[in-house]
This record gives C-alpha cells, structure tokens and sequence, in this order.
C-alpha cells in the first residue's frame, strides 16, 4: 500500500535517470518503489504538459498511437509552497510503496514481512525523512528502527519479487511456521557471512548460495511480478538473487531530443510552444474561447483568423514530418546550417570561425548560446541495459518493462534550458582516415566485440546496429573534450552532455552522412545560459581546450594496460583503449554507456602510433 505522506523528495531528472517508475529509492530508514502511472496524479495544474512534437511522435512510435501528451512529474507548484505538513498539498508527489517489506530487526535479527504486523509505522509529519519501522515486541531493544532486507529476486524480463526466504532456507516448498532470523557472522557484510535460519526446525542456509553457479540451482523460476502495478505475468525465466541498491536493478529507457523550432515566423514559434494547449483546437472560435480564458497571453499580437490558420499549418508539418525514430537528423540540419534558423526563445546559434590549426579536420564550429532539451521516460529493464540512451528505446523480446497496467496515454517527461558547442568535423577528412588499412582491421574488431556483446544478451540479429568506426572516433573525442572543458567553464563532469551525430555516407536513401558532436550542458538546476561553456567556444579558446583534449589523451594513468587493451578482449566490454582515469564519463553525460570508446583513434598512443586521426605536437 502507497504511503500517505511525504517520505522524501528527488529532483525531475532524477525521474529520468535513477529513480524512475519501477525503482527502488534507498531512504534512511526506508527504502521505497516508485509506483506506475496508474496511481500518478495526471493534474495539470500539478503535472503541467511539455511540449515537443517530435519527441511526441517518437513515443507514440515506441509506445502507440494512445499516448496524448508529455507532462511534468506532478509537484507543489512554487509559488504556494506547504506550509504545514497537514495541508492538502503536502501529499502531493510521486507515489510510492515500501519495497522490499521484508524487514530485519538489528537487535534480535527478526526477519519478516510487513503484512505479519510484527513491525510498526512511525511517521514524522515534520520531518518525513524520518518515517519508519520499528519492531514494538523486540526481545533485546526498546523498539528498534527495523531495516529492508537487501535481497530480492529478479529477470531478464523485468520482473522484480521478494527473496523466497521461507522456501530458500528449507531448500523447498515446507508446512514449516517458525520464525526466520537472518544472523551475520562476520564483519565483512558479505553474502558467505550471513546466514538465513528457522526457529522452529533449526535448518540454516548461507546466502552465498543464492548467488552465481549455485544461485543457478538454488532460486526458483521467475513468478512474473510487477511490483510497480501491483500485478504478475506469466514468465519462463529463473529468478536471480540481486541485491537492493545494486547498479544493474533499473535501467530507464528515455528518449531525448532538442527543441527544434519548426516555424519560420514568429507566430509559428510561438503556436509551437503552446501546442500542449493548442493541439486539440478544432475551430478559430475555440481559438476565441481560450483567449478569452486567458491561456493565449503570448498570442496577444494576433487577431483569431491568424492564430488558427498557424494551427493548420503547424498540425500539417506534423503529419508530414520525418520519420519518428530519427530523431537527430533535423538537428543536425540546423546545425549545419545556422544561418537559416530563425531566432527563438528555445534555440540561438551562432556560427564561429574555426582555428587554423584544425580547419583541415573541422569545417564548422556553431555556439548555440540557448538550447532545449526535452526527455522522456518510456520504459526500463533491469538486470541488462536497454538500447543507447537518447535514441527511440531499442530493447527487444519484449523486455521493455511498461509504466502502467495498460497502454499509457501520456509519460513523464523533463525540460531542460542550457548551452553548448557543436563541433563539424569535416567528410572528406573522415574519409580518407577511415579508407586506411590499419583502421579498417580497428573497426573489424570492434565489430566482433559488438557481435559477441549482442549474443551474450540474445539479440538478435547480432551484427545489426553496430555504430561503425566513424562513431568511435566522434565519441571518443566528445568525451576527451568534455573531460577538458569541464576543468575551466564551471560546471561538474555530471552537468555536460553529449550528442553524437554520426552516419556514414549511403547509411540511408536520400540522407547526407554525418559527423558531428555536441557538448552542451543539461543540468535542471541550472539554466546554463551565462556563458561560460560557450565562452569556450571561440576560436581561440577552443583551439587551445582541443589540443589541451589531445595531449591528455595521449597518455593514461593506467598505462600501459589502458593502452594495450583492444575490443576483442574479453568480449564483454565495448571499449578498448578507455578507461575511468582517462575517457570514461558519468552516466548520465554518455548516450552509449562508455561503450564505443578508443584513445587509439584519436592520438598515436603507446601501443597503437598508426590509428591516430589527430596529430599531436610537442
């Protein structure tokens, strides 16, 4: 049952990233699942509409024609604020339930579910990251705080189940009653030193058990549950020990794009903007209705005739848009020609020269000193990750696990404002470095390690959707330059982002290639619009972070293992010479997962001198 009280808060991107529907939230004394949309307040005046046509039909593409809208994780508007715990408002918020509720007592090591009432919910209306369990009947303390035991069960497919205690410790089903105890014998915490045992009959089993080649024989088949919706489905997969708070538990998939303004004038902008509100006008006499509601104030300098006419326009450049599941190609377009775009609240770009030392790499350099960035959550998976983060969700067999019981008619979604550095580099340059015979071998390899990749998590076909050595080499230099950047523009690693625009020439019928990056920052906390990561992007600043990139990149702290590493190694990672000391980036600033990364490709290295697409100087 969801708890009726305000139990902690999280930002909206963490809505996207790490705490999305079907995650488990680690509290202080809690720890908490989010719940699907079902039980989400779909308010508008708490859950306000985003809006972005393109991302819009991308979700219906992955999700169906059903879904309505993009709307805001619901929140206390910040005007009113709460003033007391007890108002109507302090409930408002992203609902949740306790997950796991098997709980363990510290003092007598009482280990059971909450529906056994052996534990008690204290709530703090003053303090709600306070709110806990204690254990009222404890043998050895005064009513103990209670903690969530750290282990569970989970699939492939995306199901999530409490460990099977009862069963685990009697090696089976078992009419035993007695009490279970869960007794750590030693300081390590690991699983070989705790132990799970009955009262009643004695039977004790080591935890380390559940886990790897054992865990194979001793955990059951996968029950099929979806916490999150409270419901179960059928599934032919044997459950896994996991524990609570591992990395691997949830995994979003979200889908991400820019605000592209579509309109030439300023009237077509400015219907873009409200299109959440203007969508479902059918009339210019409803057009008449809003204004004289006053939701059109930005409208203001157009008469009825003109607003609807921009509807009509706006509704028809909808349907015929491009393909949804492409959703980088009109950015890429108006990067590349910044000249054409017209000016906007959502998007300002501004073309610059580039150094003379990299104008026979690069071709343009464009600052886009505003920019927006819209996300949407459409699923997650959990034990493997989804498809690449920022592309419509790849994930395949069906393991995308669904946000709601049936198909939703609308998904969270987050908006961003910042700025940021988009970086051309040029055909011809690319051509010619990749036609080498030594970087032809490079990308062989790397498409092995990407066919081995996709085997030992049954996708199928194995060799499709394999980037190609024109996207390492782009990436790989994202990510030495961000490192750069982020020691001079202010910002943490965790703020930057980045956006690769890659495909080589006759990827598809009719569309020019692309080779392209952009850094910009993404962070909800900031707006990002002062200047300081665009400041880096004048000529001579950037000529100077570009070669500072280059030079760092030519040596590693963990040289010469980072060096020698090539992707055929393994064959469970897709990175060669990359490592945390050198290229890795946070989670959240990498759209493949730090996979597709090679220093080699960039700057001569230790263990590869002929790879190199950039020259490096003393």
């Amino acid at each position: 049952m969801a708890l009726l009280q305000r139990v902690g808060e999280l930002r909206p991107s963490q809505m996207m990233y790490a705490f999305g529907v079907g995650a488990v939230v680690d509290l202080p004394y809690l720890s908490v699942m989010v719940l699907g949309l079902d039980d989400w307040p779909a308010d508008p005046g708490l859950a306000p509409p985003i809006s972005e046509e393109r991302l819009l039909r991308a979700v219906r593409w992955t999700l169906g024609d059903q879904v309505q809208a993009l709307l805001h994780p619901p929140a206390v508007p910040e005007s009113d604020g709460v003033s007391s715990p007890f108002d109507e408002e302090a409930r408002i918020g992203v609902p949740v339930a306790s997950f796991p509720r098997w709980m363990v007592c510290p003092e007598c090591r009482l280990l059971a579910p909450l529906e056994r009432g052996l534990f008690e919910l204290k709530k703090d209306a003053y303090h709600p990251e306070r709110t806990r369990y204690v254990h009222p009947g404890c043998s050895r303390g005064k009513s103990p705080v209670v903690f969530p035991a750290r282990f569970m069960v989970s699939c492939e497919n995306g199901h999530l189940d409490e460990f099977p205690w009862h069963e685990y410790v009697h090696r089976g089903p078992s009419g035993c009653g007695g009490s279970l105890r869960l007794v750590e014998r030693g300081p390590s915490g690991e699983a070989r030193d705790i132990f799970v045992q009955c009262d009643a009959c004695g039977k004790r089993r080591a935890l380390s058990e559940a886990f790897g080649k054992a865990g194979e024989a001793s955990m059951p088949q996968c029950r099929g549950r979806k916490p999150h919706v409270r419901d179960f489905e059928e599934c032919t997969l044997q459950a896994k020990a996991i524990l609570l708070g591992a990395s691997n538990l949830w995994f979003p998939e979200v889908l991400t794009t820019l605000a592209i303004p579509a309109g030439s004038t300023r009237l077509a902008q400015l219907v873009e903007e409200q299109w959440a509100v203007l969508q479902g006008v059918q009339s210019e006499r409803e057009v008449s209705l809003l204004r004289s509601v006053g939701v059109l104030a930005s409208l203001v300098g157009y008469d009825d005739a003109q607003v609807w006419q921009a509807i009509q326009e706006h509704r028809g450049r909808g349907e015929a848009g491009p393909e949804p599941q492409d959703l980088k190609s009109p950015e890429w377009e108006v990067f590349t020609h910044p000249d054409a775009l017209p000016g906007g609240d959502d998007l300002r770009l501004r073309e610059v020269a580039v150094a003379t030392a990299y104008q026979h790499l690069l071709q343009r350099v464009v600052l886009a000193e505003r920019l927006r960035e819209v996300r949407a959550l459409v699923g997650f998976t959990r034990i493997d990750a989804p498809g690449e983060l920022g592309e419509v969700a790849m994930t395949e067999l069906g393991r995308r696990m669904g946000l709601s019981r049936t198909d939703p008619t609308w998904v969270p979604a987050t908006e961003v404002r910042g700025e940021g550095v988009f970086i051309q580099f040029r055909e011809e340059a690319i051509a010619r470095w990749a036609g080498q015979v030594q970087v032809g071998r490079r990308e062989g390899e790397f498409l092995q390690s990407h066919i081995r990749w996709r085997r030992a998590r049954r996708i199928a076909p194995d060799d499709a959707d394999f980037p190609g050595i024109r996207y390492v080499l782009l990436h790989s230099f994202a990510h030495a330059l961000m490192r750069r950047l982020c020691l001079e523009c202010g910002y943490t690693a965790a703020s930057l982002r980045e956006r690769i625009y890659s495909r080589p020439p006759g990827a598809s019928a009719g569309d020019e290639p692309m080779a392209g990056i952009l850094i910009y920052t993404a962070a909800p906390d900031s707006e990002g619009t002062l200047g300081g990561l665009v400041g880096l992007g004048e000529p001579e600043e950037l000529s100077r972070h570009v070669a500072a990139a280059l030079s760092d990149a030519t040596l590693c702290a963990s040289d010469p293992l980072c060096a020698e590493r090539d992707p055929t190694q393994q064959g469970v990672t897709l990175h060669a010479a990359a490592c945390h000391a050198c290229l890795f980036a946070p989670e959240t600033s990498c759209e493949r997962g730090n996979r597709y990364l090679d220093r080699s490709v960039l700057v001569p290295t230790v263990e590869r001198p002929d790879l190199a697409f950039f020259e490096v100087s003393d």
